[in-house]
């Protein structure tokens, strides 16, 4: 069994913090059925400008809001219009991942979706891992471009 990434939103902006909640991290309840990440699920939140890397769990905000409302101590660890990495996983065996086809939402200015990536994952002809990043389109994307989380 390994650990392998089943959902991520990348980029995605800060839009509160609230400190005195009881914790968690909200988000619109739109983006996360969208991207398959599931209510109370716990995720990691890697913070693109700090670095801060902290891990709490889901709760859905109101749907169509582009809300990412960190709470409780975890409101310390960004600012409001920090971009986030927020990325789910699962354990299982390769053969599991591969049935899976993560998918990547990235955003642009005001949480609106910029790009919808699903990450292919395949033996190929030799027996090999391997995978494909594709678009929404189904277009394979450009990976020289990538960088990191």
């Amino acid at each position: 069994m390994q650990r392998y990434v089943r959902a991520k939103l990348h980029g995605i902006r800060v839009t509160g913090a609230d400190l005195n909640y009881h914790g968690s991290i909200t988000i619109d309840a739109e983006l996360c059925r969208e991207a398959g990440l599931e209510p109370l699920e716990f995720v990691e939140i890697w913070n693109k400008n700090s670095g801060a890397r902290i891990a709490t769990y889901v709760l859905y905000g109101e749907a169509g809001s582009r809300c990412c409302i960190l709470n409780g101590a975890a409101a310390r660890t960004c600012q409001v219009g920090d971009e986030v990495i927020i990325a789910s996983s699962e354990w299982g065996a390769f053969d599991d991942i591969a049935a899976l086809s993560p998918k990547v939402l990235t955003f642009k200015d005001g949480n609106e979706i910029d790009e919808r990536i699903v990450y292919r994952v395949f033996r190929n002809a030799r027996g090999e891992f391997d995978m494909a990043i594709e678009t929404d389109a189904g277009a394979p994307l450009d990976v020289s471009s990538l960088v990191g989380g």
